[in-house]
């Protein structure tokens, strides 16, 4: 690299070209207004300043990633800074510093690229002219509703950060990292901690965001059924990328890398090279989410029948993991122990390997804790978290998450499978091979459960219909 943004190959522009370039441009401005859910990101930095009142919190939300030379990943901003901000932009690093009443929070940003400099044209990284316009300080700050300063006067403003009364959410931004000594790590894990468990309760907007993302999730498996040969075989990758078109037209991309896999692939639980093929007569599993334009996903799974309809063996093995995601949705409601979720969707499972004539001992000793032999044919829980990670609130304490129970304004899949590996011994080898999960996305409400994803069918006389029905329909523009 040369200066910031260039590379070697790029030419040494005479002086007289430069002068050229930073004359003659007509500046325009944005029509920002406040965004509708500036204030739900408003209240949610309250909610962080109540947790931590006297201490200065700096929440940085990334930086760019080479994908390979000088070309970037595309940029997904820290989800934790997007959700106390609305800031989708590189680099930002929110400071909230304290004051009596509370905190004063300052969005430090990179405005728009300035006509006076070469940077506009020059800079790969950071020009308007190569990555398009960018808000100024003054339209950001009306848009999210939060005070802004400029990038360049962050250093100053972290120098002033005292290390005992700091906190910093550490690995999105190395030169925070590096800049903010705070000696006490464990100070800035319980602030990713907290970040989680207060993400943990969606709030109506959220709730609103999800159903978006899984409305357009929906709508990507329909296209994809409708582009599903029944008596020949297509790429795994052609699965992939039509639900991906729906992804990019409706969202803004997937929300984590589609799981697309016929057959034994189905039994691999992130199988996600997509190098196989259809084969009809096999089953397909495709575990696959919109991540919608605010970055709230979806996360659904379906296991279809390539051919249109299951055979005997593949319907009772579908049937047993329906049952157990039917139970499972069933329990939950606001104060069910998410172990006990856990452990009805797994007994279920557990009685189905048995009629199956899979488990080698009695259910209940295949259940028992201390050894849990059902899981080597079910591998995973029954479900996560889901907001605006795929595996949402990751950093909470086990009491708040696993170990502790459902709350209504949660979201979480619900996901049981069974997988038969295809060099599985000790199944019978007409099971080997076969890979079933189903997995939906449930709102806890304040009496129960609702399916946000309940525009797919479930049950394999449902999935059946809706696979020929949707066959029927023929492909479809977005």
């Amino acid at each position: 690299m040369n200066d910031a943004g260039q590379q070697s190959h790029d030419p040494d522009f005479p002086e007289r070209f430069v002068d050229f370039m930073r004359t003659g441009w007509r500046d325009s401005g944005l029509d920002a207004a406040p965004r509708t859910e500036a204030p739900n990101h408003a209240k949610r930095r309250a909610d962080l300043s109540a947790a931590f009142p006297g201490e200065t919190l700096v929440v940085p939300t990334g930086v760019d990633k080479v994908r390979c030379n000088d070309t970037n990943h595309p940029f997904r901003p820290g989800s934790d800074h997007a959700w106390l901000t609305g800031e989708h932009d590189p680099d930002a690093v929110l400071l909230m510093r304290p004051t009596e009443g509370g905190h004063e929070a300052t969005l430090y940003l990179r405005p728009r690229s300035p006509r006076d400099t070469d940077e506009f044209f020059r800079d790969r990284n950071y020009g308007e002219l190569w990555i398009g316009r960018r808000h100024t300080l003054a339209e950001k700050a009306t848009e999210l509703q939060l005070g802004t300063a400029h990038l360049d006067e962050l250093p100053a403003a972290l120098d002033g950060c005292a290390p005992g009364r700091t906190r910093v959410l550490r690995g999105y931004d190395p030169f925070v990292d590096a800049q903010v000594r705070t000696g006490a790590p464990e100070r800035d894990q319980e602030l990713a901690q907290v970040l989680s468990e207060l993400r943990l309760v969606k709030d109506a907007w959220e709730v609103e965001q999800l159903q978006d993302a899984i409305d357009a999730t929906v709508r990507g498996f329909e296209d994809v059924a409708r582009i599903l040969p029944a008596d020949r075989s297509v790429s795994e990758r052609l699965v992939e990328g039509v639900f991906g078109l729906r992804a990019r037209h409706d969202g803004n991309a997937v929300g984590y890398g589609s799981i697309v896999g016929n057959g034994a692939h189905a039994a691999i639980l992130h199988w996600m090279r997509n190098d196989g093929r259809t084969v009809p007569g096999d089953l397909l599993l495709m575990d696959m989410g919109v991540e919608n334009r605010n970055l709230y996903t979806a996360d659904v799974t379906r296991t279809v029948p390539v051919s249109g309809t299951f055979t005997p063996l593949q319907r009772q093995v579908y049937d047993i993991v329906h049952r157990s995601q039917q139970a499972g949705i069933d329990l939950i409601r606001p104060g069910v122990a998410f172990d006990d979720i856990h452990q009805t969707c797994m007994r279920v499972l557990a009685e189905g390997l048995k009629d199956l004539g899979v488990l080698p001992v009695s259910v209940e000793e295949a259940m028992d804790r201390s050894a849990i032999l059902y899981r080597r044919w079910t591998l995973h829980g029954f479900g996560h978290m889901l907001g605006l990670d795929v595996h949402d609130c990751a950093s909470a304490r086990k009491e708040r998450y696993k170990e502790g129970t459902v709350e209504a304004g949660y979201v979480l899949t619900v996901e049981p499978g069974l997988y038969f590996q295809p060099e599985d011994e000790l199944v019978p080898a007409e099971l080997r091979g076969i890979g079933v999960r189903i997995e939906d996305d449930v709102l806890v409400t304040p009496t129960g459960a609702r399916n946000l994803s309940d525009g797919l069918p479930r049950s394999a006389a449902d999935v059946e219909t809706w696979l020929a029905a949707q066959r029927e329909a023929g492909p479809r523009l977005p």
